[in-house]
């Protein structure tokens, strides 16, 4: 296919507006898959997508088209997700592309993640085609639409905005028409030496690792010599293909083409996204910059549960990070749980993905701890050598007697709400010690920009924002620095054995009433014994909450009666011998213990 022809784009939108829905269609009047093998959300082919019904990780798949001018058009539409969490997977997708699609729904009009997605599309200087999805809806109100799509760019002022139905297919055929009258051709030197970006990866046990390129200059062939710029790593391609949107093997890839090499390599960190591949023998002279890594927001503990082994969920958790880039993890050890690892996500539902992944995709079960934020501490007596500890588990936080201060992780949050939601947003963000740092009105939309702490929003703000505002708000997050906060760890002790994968950090002012609380869920979570076991919260060596998990059966030492003295010494005897067994404590944790600390705010 000569360059000319070729088009490379993407689909953004707000999760639910019909993304997927799109792409299908757009593969059905290509004719790149056939009727009996056109399901709905082909691109959704995980069983955690299908499940939640959104789209979690970027697929690519090449399409061609007859013009109503007479050419064919190769078309690569590379998928991206809807959903804030996984804006990273975005911006990756973008960055393969010369254009995007904006879809934007005419039953609810331009919304948050509308915007922060066409933000990424403008910071990658695409061409960007609006439309608007939905006409045929009872509820869709087009000319509001249509409105509110004009105001967010002088260059939609005066162009065309297609109207269609991806449901039913209606007026897409305008928008393939659009697609190669719009967008740009890549550039590129076909005779130039060998230049591809890696904008993503993923793990097959048979053959590797397996690329996911965009051609820039030269071709790529099946074993050819090549190289990976930044790692210095070479080997010979084992084969290279397209997306139809199975895997297709084809002989070569062009300028401007997009599609995948089969590497052969086992070694899972070998190949980074962003990773410039060119010739081993014929090098390009310069590298892309390398991608911004994705920036975690929150933490937490992933242990094996029940009969999966440490090496099973090494091995799982190993390949998943090569197949989700904004994935991030270390090895820990917990007193309470044994090895694990230390896991860093871009949000709360970015976890529930993860664990649903493990599951579904390599049949590995896990204990999580509840997700926390990351703190710099400075110690009385610091070692001339590290100017202050960089804490991700809360386990691992100081004794309070040798700190000198502490610093907490803060972002940039910009939240993009209906008008008539704004007071009820900023209370929330009042109520999560948020700091207003900017107000700004568009139409009907609202665009605040607040200073949080991350542990704030570590685990249900995104929710609330959602619930309070029905769907209709997003979040957009960017880490800023670091700020001198007033924090405690709460230690949990059951039956006196102290468990560190309970541990977490809070605000000080907030420490009693959150002890209290734990405690209490603790009391209807911890699996029972026949003796009554207490749960302690423990704030700087002092208990400030405690409560006794009940016993399986009656005890007659702790009814209220007297006539049972030898029940009361069997109690104090086995109190005793508690206390004295605490340092190795045997009581298994089950999920639901940790899902206590994580569900702590719930009910405020």
């Amino acid at each position: 296919m000569k360059t000319a022809n070729i088009r490379n784009f993407a689909i953004i939108a707000h999760i639910d507006h019909g993304k997927s829905t799109l792409a299908d269609r757009i593969m059905e009047q290509t004719e790149t898959v056939s009727e009996r093998e056109l399901s709905a959300q082909l691109l959704d082919s995980m069983e955690v997508e299908q499940a939640h019904g959104v789209t979690v990780k970027s697929r690519s798949v090449r399409n061609f088209y007859h013009g109503d001018d007479g050419q064919e058009y190769e078309y690569n539409l590379i998928d991206t997700p809807g959903h804030v969490d996984f804006s990273y997977e975005v911006s990756k997708s973008l960055a393969a592309s010369d254009g995007a699609i904006l879809l934007v729904d005419a039953t609810q009009g331009v919304q948050a993640q509308t915007i922060a997605n066409l933000r990424l599309a403008v910071k990658h200087n695409l061409t960007i085609i609006p439309v608007i999805n939905k006409i045929d809806s009872l509820s869709a109100d087009v000319a509001a639409t249509e409105k509110q799509i004009r105001a967010l760019r002088p260059e939609f002022e005066d162009c065309d905005i297609l109207k269609i139905s991806a449901k039913t297919g209606k007026n897409v055929h305008d928008v393939l028409e659009a697609i190669y009258q719009k967008i740009p051709a890549p550039t590129g030197d076909p005779k130039a030496p060998l230049k591809a970006l890696v904008f993503d990866s993923q793990y097959d046990p048979y053959q590797g690792i397996i690329a996911e390129v965009r051609m820039i200059d030269g071709q790529l062939t099946t074993q050819q010599k090549l190289k990976l710029m930044s790692q210095g790593e070479t080997f010979n391609a084992q084969a290279v293909g397209i997306f139809t949107p199975n895997m297709k093997p084809v002989e070569k890839l062009e300028t401007g083409e997009v599609g995948y090499l089969v590497t052969g390599l086992k070694d899972v960190a070998a190949v980074q996204v962003g990773e410039t591949l060119t010739d081993a023998a014929n090098p390009t002279a310069q590298a892309f910059p390398n991608f911004k890594p994705a920036q975690s927001m929150v933490y937490a503990g992933l242990y094996p549960k029940d009969d999966t082994s440490y090496e099973a969920l090494k091995q799982a958790i190993s390949k998943l990070a090569l197949n989700d880039s904004a994935f991030h993890y270390t090895p820990e050890q917990s007193e309470a749980l044994d090895a694990g690892f230390r896991c860093g996500f871009l949000g709360i539902f970015h976890l529930q993905i993860i664990q649903e992944r493990l599951r579904d995709e390599y049949h590995v079960e896990v204990l999580t701890t509840a997700p926390n934020a990351t703190y710099h501490v400075y110690l009385k007596s610091p070692d001339p050598k590290q100017e202050y500890l960089t804490i991700t588990n809360p386990a691992k936080f100081p004794d309070f007697s040798k700190i000198d201060y502490v610093t907490e992780s803060y972002v940039k949050a910009v939240i993009t709400t209906p008008e008539s939601y704004l007071g009820a947003v900023m209370k929330l963000c009042d109520q999560h010690f948020g700091e207003m740092v900017d107000l700004d009105n568009q139409q009907d939309l609202v665009t605040l920009t607040y200073k949080l702490p991350v542990s704030e929003i570590a685990y249900n703000f995104f929710n609330s924002l959602k619930s309070i505002t029905h769907g209709y708000a997003t979040l957009d997050t960017e880490f800023l620095d670091y700020e001198l906060v007033d924090v405690v760890k709460i230690q949990i002790q059951i039956n006196y054995a102290a468990v560190d994968a309970l541990d977490i950090i809070v605000p000080r002012q907030n420490a009693d009433k959150i002890a209290h609380k734990l405690v209490e869920k603790l009391k209807y979570t911890v699996p029972r014994r026949l003796y009554p076991m207490p749960v302690q919260a423990m704030v700087e060596n002092k208990s400030i909450a405690r409560v006794d998990v009940p016993p399986l059966r009656k005890n007659a030492a702790v009814n209220g009666e007297k006539r049972s003295i030898s029940k009361k010494q069997q109690l104090l005897r086995r109190q005793s011998l508690n206390k004295r067994q605490a340092v190795k404590s045997d009581i298994k944790l089950p999920q639901s213990v940790f899902d206590a600390v994580l569900n702590l705010n719930e009910d405020d």
